[in-house]
């Protein structure tokens, strides 16, 4: 899955290069903003997330070891940002609610078209019922192709957790989906290829 594209784009950020971020940027956006939309509800905690996925992709790239697989880093670096901000998510929730009292206007700034490009409405609707863990897990499988032993690892959780969250959220999907494929909903995204 990795390209020569995205490994020279690799190395030319390692050595600082800001164009070769803007490129990585550009080949990765809508990916992980997928992903951030399935995991999280609110649209300006998206943008937040989003964020702080590419701020600590910047500083963090410079020790990336390139024998790794990129889009497996990436994807766990997405995962730890949207864990942190729950963390975090009592406190903003208070603020945002009393914003949303206080502002009878809201904008909805949302992508539709990224998140759900190649996406049964129906899943993405039924994907939103599910618990967060559940979530995580079936995104990671579907979307992204992981192995439950991958998303084990990615997570930092055991195997059995992880089969378990899976089997759950595939349980509830299907009450929710009439006629739901037994495995894979969707190919693996292929990172960079656009050519620069």
């Amino acid at each position: 899955m990795q390209s020569e594209y995205m490994y020279e784009l690799l190395a030319k950020v390692k050595d600082g290069d800001q164009q070769a971020f803007q490129a990585m940027y550009d080949a990765t956006y809508q990916d992980v903003y997928r992903t951030v939309s399935f995991l999280v509800d609110h649209q300006q905690d998206r943008e937040d997330i989003m964020n702080e996925i590419y701020m600590q992709m910047w500083t963090s790239l410079a020790s990336y070891d390139m024998n790794r697989p990129f889009h497996f880093w990436l994807h766990g670096l997405v995962i730890r940002q949207v864990q942190r901000f729950r963390v975090k998510g009592w406190r903003r929730f208070r603020i945002f609610e009393r914003i949303r009292i206080f502002s009878r206007e809201e904008h909805h700034w949302d992508h539709p078209t990224v998140v759900t490009e190649g996406t049964n409405q129906e899943i993405s609707q039924a994907l939103q019922k599910l618990t967060d863990k559940q979530r995580t897990v079936t995104i990671l499988r579907f979307f992204h192709d992981y192995t439950l032993e991958e998303i084990a690892v990615l997570l930092d959780i055991p195997l059995g957790t992880v089969k378990s969250r899976y089997h759950a959220g595939l349980q509830a999907l299907r009450k929710h989906v009439g006629n739901l494929p037994p495995e894979r909903m969707e190919q693996l995204h292929d990172y960079g290829t656009q050519n620069p």
